[in-house]
Parts: structure tokens; sequence; C-alpha cells
């Protein structure tokens, strides 16, 4: 088992901090002031991740973090290096992998076989961002959910867009948000079990999850993985919004006008290099799940 002494992975805790520190700096600054986001809000409402969960800095499976206090932290334990190490004077903390596979083994399991699947799948480029379309469709002013925003072409154009266009959504928690009469238009029908079966990486949303699925392995996951994956759910995001229905030039964002060709170059164009950087962190996720059990493997056999 790697052990790192206090001076080195102390600096390396600090910087993990002030970056997951700025990384929330605006929504909490919000938070203070009561005020609502309709683009950011969904990176700390729909993962529910807290900016303190954040900033916690784990270092992965197989670390021994000595002079660390880490006995109350969820997932870890605190022991004397000699059982890592004989001959050793410094007690520390390192990851309890037994009982973390006890009670999130079943987790590991499903994102691994998830992550796999979606990296093993050809990825698809044709759906154009028409989720969010689907989210409004034939729906009343009152009842659209970022109410704030209006509709960049009004009501019965979007409503058209939607007519006009093949919606080809296999992402089901953007699915389940289709309104009731969008859904039957939908090619694909996805639901909570066949996931695994549709999952592929050109879509924007399963792109997003990555930083979902990262946060649920908890301290299996260094520090710095968790923090790119929430960047790579920030930037699509952002995507997310300008390519949707809603006018956000009010928060100083171009819209990506899907129902243009010009529009619907951009938006592919966009979701392949997020197609690139998701799979770049799927594989990172599942070597990460990997030095888990393989370390495991040899406590047991201990």
């Amino acid at each position: 088992m790697r052990r790192i002494p206090a001076a080195q992975w102390q600096p390396l805790a600090a910087a993990h901090e002030q970056r997951a520190d700025a990384l929330s700096l605006a929504h909490r600054e919000r938070s203070q002031r009561g005020e609502k986001h309709p683009v950011e809000d969904f990176l700390w409402t729909y993962y529910s991740v807290k900016p303190r969960e954040l900033r916690r800095w784990h270092p992965g499976a197989g670390v021994f973090l000595e002079d660390a206090d880490r006995g109350s932290w969820r997932h870890y334990t605190s022991t004397a290096a000699a059982s890592i190490a004989p001959g050793s004077e410094a007690s520390g903390s390192v990851v309890d992998l037994t009982e973390f596979f006890a009670t999130r083994g079943a987790t590991v399991d499903y994102v691994e076989q998830l992550l796999t699947a979606t990296l093993e799948r050809t990825p698809r480029y044709g759906c154009f961002g028409l989720h969010e379309w689907a989210m409004v469709y034939r729906m009343t002013p009152e009842q659209i959910r970022h109410a704030a925003l209006p509709l960049r072409i009004g009501h019965e154009a979007t409503d058209l867009v939607v007519e006009e266009h093949p919606i080809a959504c296999t992402h089901f928690d953007a699915f389940r948000f289709f309104t009731p009469e969008a859904a039957p238009l939908n090619t694909v029908q996805p639901t909570r079990e066949t996931q695994p079966e549709l999952e592929q990486a050109g879509c924007l949303h399963a792109g997003m999850d990555v930083y979902k699925w990262a946060a649920k392995l908890g301290p299996i996951i260094p520090g710095e993985l968790l923090l790119d994956a929430f960047e790579l759910a920030r930037d699509i995001r952002v995507v997310d919004m300008q390519a949707s229905p809603y006018d956000v030039s009010s928060l100083g964002l171009a819209a990506i006008p899907i129902e243009t060709p010009e529009g619907k170059r951009e938006y592919t164009q966009l979701q392949r290099g997020f197609t690139e950087r998701g799979n770049a962190l799927r594989t990172r996720v599942l070597t990460a799940i990997r030095v888990a059990r393989s370390w495991q493997e040899l406590v047991s056999a201990d």
C-alpha cells in the first residue's frame, strides 16, 4: 500500500479544496442572496452534491495518509502504519475497502456495468438536444419549468420544431421529463431497467452523469477525477441550455439554434468533443474501480 506523508498529501488536499471552492463560489454567493440560476443550479440540485462534499479530497483506494485523522469520515478507518508497513511508527487513515464494498458494492457493480457498456457502444450524434424541446412541448407558459426565461422562438414555433424533427432521446433521466404529448414522439422508449442497454456516449446527459457516478463512488475516486467530471458536467450543462428552446441571452449566453442547419452542425461538433472528454473520464472511473477491487482482494487474502 502506498504511504503518503502529511507534508505531501496536505498540499494536495489544500489545492483540491481551493479548486472546488472556486467551482462552487458563484453558487454559494447566489444561495446567500436567495438567487436562482436556471443553468448552474442544475448541477447542485439534480446531482445533490453539496459544495462541502465536492471540496473533500480523496486519494483513492490503496493509499495510506500518514498523520490523517479520518476515522469519522465515511468509509475510512484510522490505523497505525505498522499494520501497513511493519516497523513504521506513524498513524493515519486509509479507505476501509471491506466496509466500502459491503455497503456500496451493488452501486460499484452497476456503475462499472453501465460505464463499460457505454464505452463499448457506438455514440449517436443525431439528437440535436431536442430533449429540452420535448420537455416544453404543448405546455402553457405557466407550466414551463424555467418560467423566468422566455422561449426563444415562441410557443407555437417551438412545438412545430418538435413535430417536424425526429426525436431520438436514449437517456431515461431526460426522457422521463418529456411532456405526455411528446413522449410518444420519441423513437426510443427508455426505462430505468433498459438504461444499461441504451446509454451511449454521444448523449449530453450521459456525459453529465459521469459526475454523478464519480460522486456516488466517494472515496475510491481520486479528488482530481471528481472535479474534472464536475467541470465536464458544467460545460455540457451550458451547451444543453444554449441548444434548448429557452432564450438564454439574459444570462450572457449565445443560442445554438438547432432548428437550423448551422445550429445542428455546431451542436454536433460540440457533442463530439464532449464524447471524447466523457469517455476519457469513464475510463478513469473504471480504472479507479479496478484499483479498489484489486486492493480489496489483497485485504481479503490477508
